[in-house]
C-alpha cells in the first residue's frame, strides 16, 4: 500500500505557481522523483483558484517519507516555501491494495 499526500500550497500574487516553477526549473523536483521510494511528485493547478497549487506526492511507505523528510532536500523546500510565503493544507491517503473494484470500473473510460 502506497501513501499519497496532497499538499495545497496557497500564496498571493502568483507566489504558489512561482514556487512550483522554481522547484521544477531548479531541478529539485527531478531530484525528489529520483529518491528511493518516490512514486509520484507532480503539481496541478485548480481551475477555480489561481492562488493555489496542489502537489500530489506519493511514496512506497512511511519509511520512504521519513527518509525524504530527513534529507537535505527538505531544507531546500522549506527555504522556497518561506521565500514565497506559502501556507499549506495537507491531505493524506493510503492506496487500496486491491486497486479499483470491478463495480467502479464501469465508470472509468480508459
Amino acid at each position: 500500500m502506497a501513501i499519497v499526500v496532497n499538499l495545497y500550497y496557497r500564496g498571493t500574487n502568483g507566489a504558489a505557481r512561482a514556487f512550483a516553477r522554481e522547484m521544477t526549473e531548479s531541478g529539485t523536483v527531478a531530484k525528489i522523483r529520483g529518491e528511493k521510494g518516490n512514486l509520484r511528485y507532480e503539481y496541478f493547478f485548480p481551475m477555480e483558484d489561481a492562488e493555489t497549487v496542489m502537489l500530489i506526492d506519493a511514496w512506497e511507505d512511511q519509511q520512504a517519507i521519513d527518509e525524504h523528510h530527513a534529507s537535505s532536500m527538505m531544507e531546500t523546500i522549506a527555504a522556497l516555501r518561506a521565500k514565497y510565503d506559502l501556507h499549506m493544507r495537507v491531505e493524506r491517503f493510503r492506496t487500496d491494495a486491491d486497486g479499483v473494484p470491478d463495480r467502479d470500473r464501469e465508470f472509468i473510460r480508459e
